[in-house]
């Protein structure tokens, strides 16, 4: 194996990947916590709020995006273009492997919370703006012969 590029070790490589994992983590909490003020702020039509808050989860997701890219190219440096992170795990001994595992899986599910989370909100903005527009240009087939 080499180096992922010149001036850092393989194992500052490895390190950055897991010191990467812990901040995602934080990363995805916020993001979490966001998506709910998100919900909250459709729930009860607050414009302002939206547009504030769709800035933030922007700017979340970019973050976590590009710790995910160089992630991916630590890794693949490493471990070649078709490496997984069970292989770069592998290369850890017993108690950093099991916490880097146990991390890696919990920040998976945090990815998962965030796309249902994400989703839900979509849907709850997809039926209010359509009930606004019925409201506003009244139903299609109103005058629909019968």
């Amino acid at each position: 194996m080499t180096a992922p590029r010149k001036g850092i070790t393989r194992q500052e490589a490895v390190q950055r990947v897991l010191l990467g994992i812990a901040d995602d983590q934080q990363g995805y909490t916020a993001l979490l916590a966001l998506l709910e003020e998100q919900f909250q702020a459709t729930l009860h039509h607050q414009s302002a709020q939206l547009t504030a808050l769709a800035d933030r989860v922007i700017a979340a997701v970019e973050q976590l995006d590009a710790r995910r890219r160089q992630r991916v190219s630590l890794v693949t440096a490493l471990l070649g273009p078709k490496a997984e992170m069970a292989q770069l795990f592998a290369l850890l001994q017993d108690d950093a492997r099991s916490k880097a595992e146990t991390d890696w899986a919990a920040l998976e599910q945090m990815v998962l919370e965030c796309k249902r989370l994400n989703s839900r909100n979509s849907e709850l903005l997809t039926e209010q703006y359509s009930i606004m527009q019925r409201v506003l240009h009244g139903e299609e087939d109103t005058y629909a012969p019968g």
